[in-house]
Protein backbone atom coordinates (compact mmCIF):
# COMPACT_ATOMS: atom_id res chain seq x y z
CA UNK A 1 0.00 0.00 0.00
CA UNK A 2 1.80 3.64 -1.09
CA UNK A 3 1.50 6.21 1.77
CA UNK A 4 0.01 9.44 0.38
CA UNK A 5 2.38 12.04 0.13
CA UNK A 6 0.59 14.94 1.97
CA UNK A 7 -0.49 15.02 5.15
CA UNK A 8 -4.07 16.48 6.34
CA UNK A 9 -5.06 18.62 9.42
CA UNK A 10 -8.48 19.32 10.85
CA UNK A 11 -10.02 21.49 12.95
CA UNK A 12 -14.33 21.96 12.48
CA UNK A 13 -13.37 23.43 8.73
CA UNK A 14 -12.27 22.01 5.77
CA UNK A 15 -9.23 20.03 5.70
CA UNK A 16 -5.51 21.39 5.21
CA UNK A 17 -3.72 18.95 2.88
CA UNK A 18 0.25 19.29 2.70
CA UNK A 19 2.93 18.52 1.08
CA UNK A 20 5.50 18.91 3.70
CA UNK A 21 7.35 15.17 4.88
CA UNK A 22 10.62 15.72 6.00
CA UNK A 23 10.28 19.81 5.84
CA UNK A 24 9.62 22.34 8.75
CA UNK A 25 6.32 23.58 8.90
CA UNK A 26 5.90 25.94 11.82
CA UNK A 27 3.15 25.98 14.42
CA UNK A 28 2.01 29.75 13.24
CA UNK A 29 2.00 28.45 9.54
CA UNK A 30 -0.64 25.49 10.74
CA UNK A 31 -2.86 27.87 12.54
CA UNK A 32 -3.05 30.62 9.88
CA UNK A 33 -4.12 27.57 8.02
CA UNK A 34 -6.87 26.82 9.91
CA UNK A 35 -8.12 29.37 10.20
CA UNK A 36 -8.43 29.97 6.51
CA UNK A 37 -9.84 26.42 6.27
CA UNK A 38 -12.89 27.51 8.94
CA UNK A 39 -13.79 29.80 6.67
CA UNK A 40 -17.41 29.23 4.99
CA UNK A 41 -16.79 29.65 1.12
CA UNK A 42 -13.53 27.44 0.83
CA UNK A 43 -14.31 24.86 -1.97
CA UNK A 44 -13.34 20.68 -0.97
CA UNK A 45 -9.61 21.45 1.09
CA UNK A 46 -6.94 23.99 1.28
CA UNK A 47 -3.67 22.62 -0.60
CA UNK A 48 -0.50 23.33 1.54
CA UNK A 49 2.92 23.58 -0.42
CA UNK A 50 5.69 22.44 1.11
CA UNK A 51 7.84 25.89 0.97
CA UNK A 52 4.72 27.32 3.67
CA UNK A 53 5.74 29.46 5.89
CA UNK A 54 3.73 32.38 7.74
CA UNK A 55 2.54 35.35 6.35
CA UNK A 56 0.01 38.32 6.76
CA UNK A 57 -3.23 36.91 7.53
CA UNK A 58 -2.55 33.39 5.00
CA UNK A 59 0.82 31.67 5.22
CA UNK A 60 2.99 31.94 2.35
CA UNK A 61 2.64 28.51 0.07
CA UNK A 62 -0.68 28.13 0.20
CA UNK A 63 -3.52 27.40 -2.38
CA UNK A 64 -6.80 28.78 -1.19
CA UNK A 65 -10.03 27.86 -3.49
CA UNK A 66 -12.71 29.64 -3.00
CA UNK A 67 -16.74 30.05 -4.06
CA UNK A 68 -18.42 33.39 -4.29
CA UNK A 69 -15.76 35.37 -2.03
CA UNK A 70 -11.92 36.45 -2.38
CA UNK A 71 -9.37 37.00 0.61
CA UNK A 72 -7.02 40.54 -0.88
CA UNK A 73 -4.63 38.63 2.37
CA UNK A 74 -4.26 35.48 0.62
CA UNK A 75 -3.28 37.20 -2.63
CA UNK A 76 -0.69 39.37 -0.89
CA UNK A 77 0.47 42.77 -1.31
CA UNK A 78 3.47 41.09 -3.98
CA UNK A 79 0.48 41.11 -6.63
CA UNK A 80 2.10 38.75 -9.70
CA UNK A 81 5.34 38.20 -8.18
CA UNK A 82 6.70 35.40 -10.21
CA UNK A 83 9.81 34.33 -11.85
CA UNK A 84 11.22 34.30 -15.31
CA UNK A 85 13.68 32.31 -17.02
CA UNK A 86 15.18 31.97 -20.94
CA UNK A 87 18.07 29.24 -22.03
CA UNK A 88 20.62 31.00 -24.24
CA UNK A 89 23.13 28.78 -27.22
CA UNK A 90 25.75 29.87 -24.99
CA UNK A 91 27.82 27.62 -22.82
CA UNK A 92 29.58 27.91 -19.69
CA UNK A 93 33.37 28.15 -21.28
CA UNK A 94 32.24 30.70 -23.28
CA UNK A 95 32.22 32.89 -19.86
CA UNK A 96 34.65 34.80 -18.67
CA UNK A 97 36.46 33.87 -15.37
CA UNK A 98 36.15 36.66 -13.46
CA UNK A 99 32.26 37.53 -13.78
CA UNK A 100 32.20 40.80 -11.70
CA UNK A 101 31.98 42.50 -14.55
CA UNK A 102 29.14 40.71 -15.85
CA UNK A 103 27.21 41.06 -12.59
CA UNK A 104 27.89 44.77 -13.00
CA UNK A 105 26.84 45.30 -16.00
CA UNK A 106 23.54 44.18 -15.08
CA UNK A 107 23.16 46.27 -11.78
CA UNK A 108 23.82 49.52 -14.42
CA UNK A 109 21.28 47.85 -16.50
CA UNK A 110 18.20 47.45 -14.51
CA UNK A 111 17.41 49.91 -11.03
CA UNK A 112 17.58 47.93 -7.98
CA UNK A 113 17.54 48.01 -4.34
CA UNK A 114 15.70 51.48 -2.43
CA UNK A 115 17.03 54.50 -0.63
CA UNK A 116 15.32 56.89 1.16
CA UNK A 117 12.55 54.37 1.96
CA UNK A 118 11.88 54.47 -1.78
CA UNK A 119 10.51 57.64 -1.92
CA UNK A 120 11.82 60.78 -3.49
CA UNK A 121 14.02 61.04 -6.57
CA UNK A 122 17.16 59.69 -5.05
CA UNK A 123 15.71 56.28 -5.00
CA UNK A 124 18.13 54.03 -6.78
CA UNK A 125 15.53 51.59 -7.46
CA UNK A 126 13.56 53.33 -9.75
CA UNK A 127 14.17 55.16 -13.00
CA UNK A 128 14.84 58.95 -12.47
CA UNK A 129 14.71 59.52 -16.33
CA UNK A 130 11.91 56.82 -17.56
CA UNK A 131 14.09 55.17 -20.80
CA UNK A 132 12.23 54.51 -24.23
CA UNK A 133 11.99 51.14 -23.89
CA UNK A 134 9.97 51.20 -20.73
CA UNK A 135 7.48 54.10 -21.83
CA UNK A 136 6.80 51.67 -24.55
CA UNK A 137 5.85 48.85 -22.64
CA UNK A 138 4.03 50.86 -20.06
CA UNK A 139 1.24 52.04 -23.17
CA UNK A 140 -0.72 48.87 -22.93
CA UNK A 141 -0.76 49.43 -19.43
CA UNK A 142 -1.48 52.99 -19.12
CA UNK A 143 -5.09 53.17 -20.06
CA UNK A 144 -6.83 50.81 -17.63
CA UNK A 145 -4.43 52.38 -14.57
CA UNK A 146 -6.07 55.30 -15.19
CA UNK A 147 -9.49 53.96 -14.90
CA UNK A 148 -8.47 52.66 -11.65
CA UNK A 149 -6.64 55.11 -10.08
CA UNK A 150 -9.71 57.49 -11.07
CA UNK A 151 -11.82 55.05 -9.11
CA UNK A 152 -9.15 54.63 -6.35
CA UNK A 153 -7.57 58.15 -5.86
CA UNK A 154 -5.27 56.15 -3.31
CA UNK A 155 -3.18 54.73 -6.18
CA UNK A 156 -2.75 57.89 -8.17
CA UNK A 157 0.80 58.58 -5.62
CA UNK A 158 2.59 55.80 -6.34
CA UNK A 159 5.79 54.06 -8.26
CA UNK A 160 4.19 52.80 -11.04
CA UNK A 161 5.61 53.37 -14.56
CA UNK A 162 9.45 54.82 -12.35
CA UNK A 163 9.31 51.11 -11.22
CA UNK A 164 8.30 48.97 -14.49
CA UNK A 165 11.52 47.23 -15.51
CA UNK A 166 12.93 47.29 -11.90
CA UNK A 167 14.05 44.87 -9.69
CA UNK A 168 13.27 45.78 -6.39
CA UNK A 169 14.85 44.56 -2.42
CA UNK A 170 14.09 41.06 -0.55
CA UNK A 171 14.51 38.08 -2.13
CA UNK A 172 14.29 39.38 -5.83
CA UNK A 173 17.04 38.61 -7.81
CA UNK A 174 18.39 38.10 -11.25
CA UNK A 175 20.78 35.57 -11.84
CA UNK A 176 23.32 34.00 -14.50
CA UNK A 177 22.56 30.64 -13.98
CA UNK A 178 24.27 27.42 -15.66
CA UNK A 179 22.32 23.72 -16.11
CA UNK A 180 23.61 20.53 -15.84
CA UNK A 181 24.66 20.61 -19.68
CA UNK A 182 26.85 23.90 -18.89
CA UNK A 183 24.08 25.82 -20.67
CA UNK A 184 23.67 29.66 -19.83
CA UNK A 185 20.60 30.23 -18.43
CA UNK A 186 19.42 33.47 -17.50
CA UNK A 187 16.73 33.89 -14.10
CA UNK A 188 15.39 36.64 -12.20
CA UNK A 189 12.37 36.58 -9.88
CA UNK A 190 10.16 40.30 -9.63
CA UNK A 191 6.63 41.54 -8.86
CA UNK A 192 4.21 44.04 -9.53
CA UNK A 193 6.91 46.62 -7.13
CA UNK A 194 5.70 49.21 -5.38
CA UNK A 195 2.14 50.11 -7.34
CA UNK A 196 0.82 46.58 -6.65
CA UNK A 197 2.04 46.75 -2.95
CA UNK A 198 0.12 49.40 -2.66
CA UNK A 199 -3.04 47.97 -4.52
CA UNK A 200 -3.22 44.98 -1.99
CA UNK A 201 -2.84 47.24 0.77
CA UNK A 202 -5.75 49.37 -0.29
CA UNK A 203 -7.67 46.00 -0.82
CA UNK A 204 -6.99 44.37 2.55
CA UNK A 205 -7.84 47.71 4.41
CA UNK A 206 -11.11 47.74 2.35
CA UNK A 207 -12.03 44.09 2.93
CA UNK A 208 -11.56 44.97 6.68
CA UNK A 209 -14.13 47.76 6.45
CA UNK A 210 -16.40 45.79 4.66
CA UNK A 211 -16.40 42.83 7.66
CA UNK A 212 -16.80 45.60 9.87
CA UNK A 213 -20.13 46.96 8.33
CA UNK A 214 -21.41 44.02 8.01
CA UNK A 215 -20.49 42.76 11.66
CA UNK A 216 -18.53 39.74 10.30
CA UNK A 217 -16.45 38.04 12.84
CA UNK A 218 -13.55 36.36 11.85
CA UNK A 219 -10.63 34.44 13.74
CA UNK A 220 -7.89 37.17 11.47
CA UNK A 221 -8.81 40.31 10.84
CA UNK A 222 -6.69 39.78 7.65
CA UNK A 223 -8.89 37.29 6.56
CA UNK A 224 -10.97 39.95 5.38
CA UNK A 225 -12.89 38.91 2.17
CA UNK A 226 -14.69 40.28 -0.58
CA UNK A 227 -18.01 38.55 -1.67
CA UNK A 228 -18.46 38.15 -5.38
CA UNK A 229 -20.82 40.19 -6.96
CA UNK A 230 -19.87 43.12 -4.87
CA UNK A 231 -18.81 46.95 -6.56
CA UNK A 232 -15.70 46.36 -4.32
CA UNK A 233 -14.52 42.53 -5.54
CA UNK A 234 -15.12 43.61 -8.78
CA UNK A 235 -12.94 46.46 -8.31
CA UNK A 236 -10.32 43.96 -6.56
CA UNK A 237 -10.54 41.15 -9.52
CA UNK A 238 -10.03 44.07 -11.85
CA UNK A 239 -6.98 45.76 -10.07
CA UNK A 240 -5.21 42.52 -9.21
CA UNK A 241 -5.30 41.40 -13.49
CA UNK A 242 -3.96 44.63 -14.08
CA UNK A 243 -1.33 44.33 -11.74
CA UNK A 244 -0.27 40.56 -12.81
CA UNK A 245 -0.30 42.60 -16.38
CA UNK A 246 2.57 45.11 -14.71
CA UNK A 247 4.52 42.25 -13.43
CA UNK A 248 4.66 39.86 -16.24
CA UNK A 249 5.83 43.24 -18.28
CA UNK A 250 7.87 44.08 -15.36
CA UNK A 251 9.69 40.23 -15.70
CA UNK A 252 10.43 41.03 -19.12
CA UNK A 253 11.57 44.29 -19.71
CA UNK A 254 14.26 43.32 -17.13
CA UNK A 255 15.56 40.38 -19.33
CA UNK A 256 15.10 41.99 -22.33
CA UNK A 257 18.04 44.24 -20.51
CA UNK A 258 19.93 41.59 -19.04
CA UNK A 259 20.27 39.59 -22.16
CA UNK A 260 21.50 43.42 -24.24
CA UNK A 261 23.86 44.03 -21.40
CA UNK A 262 25.67 40.78 -21.22
CA UNK A 263 25.75 40.92 -24.71
CA UNK A 264 27.55 44.16 -24.57
CA UNK A 265 29.84 42.94 -21.93
CA UNK A 266 31.13 39.96 -23.44
CA UNK A 267 31.09 40.75 -26.69
CA UNK A 268 29.93 38.78 -28.50
CA UNK A 269 25.82 37.52 -29.69
CA UNK A 270 24.18 34.83 -28.42
CA UNK A 271 20.54 33.54 -28.82
CA UNK A 272 18.38 34.14 -25.13
CA UNK A 273 15.00 33.04 -26.40
CA UNK A 274 15.21 29.00 -27.27
CA UNK A 275 12.82 28.50 -23.86
CA UNK A 276 11.56 31.05 -22.19
CA UNK A 277 9.19 30.44 -18.51
CA UNK A 278 7.49 33.81 -17.24
CA UNK A 279 4.92 32.25 -14.01
CA UNK A 280 3.54 34.08 -11.39
CA UNK A 281 3.53 32.70 -7.55
CA UNK A 282 1.51 35.62 -5.74
CA UNK A 283 -2.24 35.64 -8.21
CA UNK A 284 -5.42 34.64 -8.37
CA UNK A 285 -7.24 32.60 -11.23
CA UNK A 286 -10.49 31.75 -12.22
CA UNK A 287 -10.39 27.38 -12.81
CA UNK A 288 -12.62 24.78 -12.39
CA UNK A 289 -12.20 22.02 -9.93
CA UNK A 290 -14.16 19.46 -8.68
CA UNK A 291 -17.16 19.92 -11.20
CA UNK A 292 -16.99 24.00 -10.08
CA UNK A 293 -15.74 27.22 -11.45
CA UNK A 294 -13.58 28.42 -8.48
CA UNK A 295 -11.38 31.39 -7.70
CA UNK A 296 -7.88 30.03 -6.89
CA UNK A 297 -5.84 32.12 -4.85
CA UNK A 298 -1.56 31.11 -4.96
CA UNK A 299 0.17 32.76 -2.39
CA UNK A 300 3.38 31.81 -2.90
CA UNK A 301 2.52 28.69 -5.20
CA UNK A 302 2.92 27.67 -8.92
CA UNK A 303 0.04 26.34 -11.04
CA UNK A 304 1.71 22.97 -11.96
CA UNK A 305 -0.98 21.80 -14.57
CA UNK A 306 0.01 18.44 -17.00
CA UNK A 307 2.61 19.90 -18.84
CA UNK A 308 2.79 23.70 -18.01
CA UNK A 309 6.40 24.94 -17.03
CA UNK A 310 6.75 26.60 -14.28
CA UNK A 311 10.25 27.66 -11.73
CA UNK A 312 11.55 26.69 -8.70
CA UNK A 313 14.53 28.56 -7.27
CA UNK A 314 16.61 27.66 -3.83
CA UNK A 315 17.90 30.70 -2.26
CA UNK A 316 21.63 32.62 -3.83
CA UNK A 317 23.90 29.77 -2.86
CA UNK A 318 21.29 26.75 -3.74
CA UNK A 319 20.46 25.25 -6.58
CA UNK A 320 17.02 26.36 -8.74
CA UNK A 321 14.56 24.06 -10.95
CA UNK A 322 13.00 24.34 -14.30
CA UNK A 323 9.55 21.65 -13.48
CA UNK A 324 6.63 20.80 -15.56
CA UNK A 325 3.24 20.28 -14.03
CA UNK A 326 2.10 16.70 -13.45
CA UNK A 327 -1.33 17.83 -12.90
CA UNK A 328 -2.21 16.70 -9.60
CA UNK A 329 -5.91 17.48 -8.89
CA UNK A 330 -5.47 16.95 -4.94
CA UNK A 331 -3.08 19.79 -4.95
CA UNK A 332 -5.17 21.83 -7.21
CA UNK A 333 -2.30 21.56 -9.78
CA UNK A 334 -0.40 23.33 -8.23
CA UNK A 335 3.55 23.62 -6.50
CA UNK A 336 6.05 25.65 -4.22
CA UNK A 337 7.19 28.85 -5.61
CA UNK A 338 10.37 28.20 -3.83
CA UNK A 339 11.89 26.61 -1.15
CA UNK A 340 10.50 29.11 1.55
CA UNK A 341 12.26 30.71 5.24
CA UNK A 342 13.39 28.69 8.10
CA UNK A 343 14.34 32.45 9.49
CA UNK A 344 12.65 35.66 9.65
CA UNK A 345 14.82 38.23 8.22
CA UNK A 346 15.51 39.50 11.74
CA UNK A 347 16.87 36.45 13.17
CA UNK A 348 19.72 35.59 9.91
CA UNK A 349 21.20 38.57 10.98
CA UNK A 350 21.75 37.85 14.49
CA UNK A 351 22.30 34.57 13.57
CA UNK A 352 24.30 34.11 10.67
CA UNK A 353 27.79 35.69 10.44
CA UNK A 354 29.24 37.06 7.27
CA UNK A 355 31.80 34.42 6.83
CA UNK A 356 29.50 32.25 7.04
CA UNK A 357 27.44 33.66 4.23
CA UNK A 358 30.70 34.06 2.30
CA UNK A 359 30.74 30.14 2.57
CA UNK A 360 27.73 29.21 1.24
CA UNK A 361 27.90 31.56 -1.39
CA UNK A 362 31.02 30.15 -2.50
CA UNK A 363 31.20 30.04 -6.38
CA UNK A 364 29.03 32.58 -6.89
CA UNK A 365 29.52 36.34 -7.77
CA UNK A 366 27.26 38.06 -5.31
CA UNK A 367 26.89 40.69 -2.56
CA UNK A 368 29.18 39.73 0.76
CA UNK A 369 28.33 41.89 3.38
CA UNK A 370 25.89 42.73 6.11
CA UNK A 371 22.71 44.09 4.49
CA UNK A 372 22.30 40.76 2.48
CA UNK A 373 22.71 38.09 5.43
CA UNK A 374 18.82 37.77 5.82
CA UNK A 375 18.97 35.99 2.20
CA UNK A 376 21.70 33.62 2.95
CA UNK A 377 21.06 29.90 2.45
CA UNK A 378 20.97 29.33 5.57
CA UNK A 379 17.52 31.80 6.41
CA UNK A 380 16.08 29.45 3.78
CA UNK A 381 14.65 25.56 3.64
CA UNK A 382 16.36 22.92 1.70
CA UNK A 383 15.48 22.78 -1.62
CA UNK A 384 16.42 19.26 -2.14
CA UNK A 385 14.04 18.37 0.40
CA UNK A 386 11.44 20.92 -0.72
CA UNK A 387 11.66 18.61 -4.40
CA UNK A 388 11.65 15.43 -2.32
CA UNK A 389 8.63 16.54 -0.81
CA UNK A 390 6.89 17.33 -3.91
CA UNK A 391 7.45 15.01 -6.30
CA UNK A 392 4.21 13.92 -7.29
CA UNK A 393 3.08 17.29 -8.03
CA UNK A 394 6.19 17.99 -10.62
CA UNK A 395 8.93 16.82 -12.62
CA UNK A 396 12.30 17.83 -12.77
CA UNK A 397 13.38 19.33 -16.31
CA UNK A 398 16.47 21.36 -15.71
CA UNK A 399 18.48 21.51 -12.51
CA UNK A 400 20.12 25.04 -12.39
CA UNK A 401 23.01 26.47 -10.30
CA UNK A 402 23.88 30.37 -10.27
CA UNK A 403 27.28 32.10 -11.05
CA UNK A 404 26.38 35.38 -11.07
CA UNK A 405 23.65 36.70 -8.64
CA UNK A 406 22.23 40.57 -7.83
CA UNK A 407 20.26 41.68 -5.13
CA UNK A 408 18.45 44.95 -4.25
Amino acid sequence: MTTQPYEVMQEGGVPVKSWTRGVPFEEEAKRQLINVSNLPFIHKWVAVMPDVHFGKGATIGSVVPTLGAVIPAAVGVDIGCGMMAVRTNMQAHQLPDNLAGVRSAIERAVPHGRTSNGRGGRDRGAWHNVPDDVNTAWAPLSERFDRLKDKHSVLRKTNNINHLGTLGTGNHFIEVCLDEHDTVWFMLHSGSRGVGNRIGMHFIGEAKKEMTRWMIQLPDSDLAYLPEGSELFNDYVDAVDWAQSFARINREVMMRRVVSTVKQSLGFDFDANVEAVNCHHNYISRENHYGKNVIVTRKGAVRARKGEMGIIPGSMGARSFIVRGLGNQESFCSCSHGAGRVMSRTQAKKIVSLDEHRKATTGVECRIDKDVIDETPAAYKSIEKVMAAQKDLVEIVYTLKQVVCVKG
